[in-house]
C-alpha cells in the first residue's frame, strides 16, 4: 500500500468518523446544522433506513408539521373567512374531483315494508361519471323528515358496505348472514340505520368505492387498495378524496328528496365512517349536524411504530395527499363548527391513544368555545374498546333528535 493511498485512507475514515457517531469526542466538537434546528440525526442510518415500515427519520417529518392553516395558527380573525380559506385548501388538496351529476335520476329497484318505515332498494347518479346503488329508508307519514346519512367503516372486511348500516332484504342467505354477523361483531347486534328510522328518521346508506356492489370484478383482495390509491394517484386524483366527494353528493342527494328536510340533514358513521362523518360535515354545509363514533386523534400520536396507522393498506382510503402540510385531523373537523358536532372514542380503543384523543377534543374544543358554540360540541370518552354500542347508539340518538327534531318540538 502506497504512502499516499493509506493517508487517503487515514483522512476518509477520520471523516466517515464524525458522520456515523464514532468517537464521541469529534462528534461533540462538530457543528450540526439539524441540531441546531432542534431536529436530531439518525445516527445508524448507514445500517438501515425502516422500521416497521416507517422511515428512521419519522420525528423529524413530524417536527416539519406546523399545520399554518388551522383555526388560530394563521393571522386570520374572522372564523367565517378562515374556514372559507382553509376549505378551498382542503378541496385544493384532494386533488381532481368527479363532476357533479346534472341530475340524480333515482329509480327504485325493491322495496319492503319494515315496523313503522320502508326499506327502499334504489340507483341513482352520484357524479356525472358513474351510476350507483344505494340502500333508503323512509318513515311512514306525512312529512318533511329529517335525515341522516349513515356512513360505513372499513374492518379490512369488504364483501359489504351499506347493508353494514341496513338490514339487507331480498338477497342471497350469505350476504344477510355476513350483515347480521357484522352488527354483532361492530354494532352490538343492532343495525345502526333501521334503528334511526324506527325512530322517524329518513336513512340513506351507500358502497364506499372498494366495498360491497362497488367492488373488485375479480373478487376481494386487501392489497388491491394499494393498487387502486396508486392508479388514482398516477392519474390526478385521490381515491380516498373520492370517497369523500361521494360522501358530499349523497348528502345533497338526500337533501333534494321532497320528503326530506334540508335543514335537518346530518351524518353519523363509526371507525372509517366516523372519519367520513366528520370530513363531510367540514366539506359542505348540507349537513347540519354530525356524529362520529371510533376516528379521531393526531397525526403525533398516529404515527407511531406501534399504532397501526402506519401499515398503510387500510390508510389509503383516508389519505388526502399534503393535506397535513397544513392541517392536522381536528383542524380539518373544526371546519364543522359551529355545527352540532359529536365525537365519541373508547379508552380501550386499541387504534386510536387516549393521549391523541384528548389532544384532538382540546383543538376542537378551543374552536367551538371561540365561536360561543361550546354547546354545540359533545366529546367523551367510554369506557369501551372500538365498537359502537347499544349504549352509545342511544345517546347518539339523543343528540340528534335535539338538534334535528327541535322543529317538531316547537310544532307540538
Amino acid at each position: 500500500m502506497t504512502p499516499t493511498f493509506y493517508a487517503f485512507l487515514l483522512a476518509f475514515c477520520t471523516v466517515a468518523s464524525t458522520v456515523t457517531g464514532t468517537p464521541d469526542g469529534q462528534r461533540k466538537n462538530k457543528k450540526d446544522e439539524t441540531a441546531q434546528a432542534g431536529i436530531s440525526r439518525q445516527t445508524d442510518s448507514l445500517n438501515y433506513g425502516l422500521v416497521k415500515n416507517m422511515p428512521l427519520f419519522y420525528q423529524q417529518l413530524k417536527q416539519q408539521l406546523t399545520y399554518p392553516m388551522a383555526w388560530g395558527n394563521t393571522t386570520d380573525t374572522d372564523f367565517n373567512e378562515w374556514k372559507q380559506r382553509a376549505r378551498q385548501v382542503l378541496t385544493d388538496c384532494m386533488l381532481n374531483q368527479p363532476p357533479a351529476p346534472a341530475s340524480y335520476d333515482m329509480t327504485v329497484t325493491d322495496r319492503e315494508e319494515r315496523d313503522g318505515y320502508t326499506a327502499l332498494k334504489i340507483t341513482f347518479n352520484v357524479s356525472g361519471w358513474y351510476r350507483i346503488p344505494a340502500l333508503l329508508l323512509v318513515p311512514r307519514g306525512d312529512g318533511s323528515f329529517p335525515a341522516v346519512v349513515m356512513l360505513h367503516d372499513h374492518g379490512a372486511h369488504f364483501s359489504i358496505g351499506k347493508e353494514k348500516m341496513i338490514r339487507p332484504f331480498r338477497t342471497d342467505g350469505e350476504t344477510l348472514q355476513d350483515a347480521e354477523q357484522w352488527a354483532r361483531q361492530c354494532y352490538d347486534g343492532q343495525f345502526t340505520g333501521d334503528y334511526f328510522a324506527a325512530h322517524g328518521y329518513v336513512v340513506l346508506a351507500i358502497d364506499a368505492l372498494f366495498w360491497g356492489e362497488r367492488g373488485r370484478k375479480e373478487g376481494i383482495d386487501y392489497d388491491g387498495q394499494q393498487a387502486l390509491a396508486s392508479n388514482f394517484l398516477q392519474m390526478g386524483a385521490s381515491w380516498g378524496a373520492f370517497i369523500n366527494w361521494d360522501d358530499v353528493r349523497s348528502a345533497e342527494f338526500l337533501a333534494s328528496l321532497p320528503f326530506v328536510d334540508k335543514e335537518r340533514v346530518g351524518c353519523l358513521g363509526f371507525s372509517m365512517g366516523a372519519y367520513r362523518s366528520w370530513m363531510l360535515a367540514a366539506l359542505t354545509d348540507c349537513v347540519k349536524a354530525s356524529a362520529s363514533v371510533c376516528w379521531m386523534n393526531t397525526t403525533e400520536h398516529l404515527m407511531t411504530l406501534t399504532n397501526n396507522q402506519n401499515k398503510g393498506g387500510s390508510a389509503y382510503s383516508m389519505l388526502i395527499p399534503n393535506l397535513r402540510r397544513y392541517l392536522d385531523y381536528p383542524h380539518v373537523a373544526c371546519l364543522a363548527c359551529p355545527k352540532p358536532t359529536l365525537f365519541f372514542n373508547g379508552t380501550r380503543d386499541k387504534l386510536f391513544p387516549v393521549e391523541g384523543v384528548k389532544d384532538a377534543y382540546d383543538i376542537m374544543r378551543q374552536a367551538w368555545d371561540s365561536q360561543q358554540a361550546g354547546d354545540r360540541l359533545v366529546t367523551r370518552l367510554w369506557d369501551e374498546k372500538h365498537f359502537f354500542s347499544r349504549a352509545m347508539q342511544e345517546e347518539t340518538l339523543k343528540f340528534f333528535d335535539q338538534w334535528l327534531k327541535q322543529a317538531d318540538r316547537k310544532a307540538e
